[in-house]
């Protein structure tokens, strides 16, 4: 089963700057774990020491928000598109 996983631009170089992969995954916790695994460096910027999703990084599944479902037990099918958003913060006042 093949699912899209969408990566933000400001993340895209730890990926070989590839904006969309194709990856396997039965659910974003899978899917989560093929992309770092295929790109370690990434992990750091989506997972905790505890392999948990970092609370600035939000994850959607065919735009649903995960945070208001099964989180990342939320389950993928074909097809289904994952977009990572991390948290944008800054600014001047």
């Amino acid at each position: 089963m093949s699912v899209e996983i969408q990566i933000p631009v400001a993340l895209a170089r730890y990926t070989g700057n590839q904006e969309s992969l194709k990856l396997s995954g039965a659910s974003v916790e899978e899917a989560i774990r093929n992309l770092t695994s295929q790109f370690p460096s990434l992990k750091n910027h989506l997972l905790d020491k505890k392999g948990e999703i970092r609370p600035f990084v939000n994850i959607y599944v065919n735009d649903q928000d995960i945070r208001h479902g099964k989180q990342m037990k939320t389950a993928l099918k074909s097809g289904d598109v994952v977009t990572i958003v991390p948290s944008i913060a800054g600014g001047n006042k």
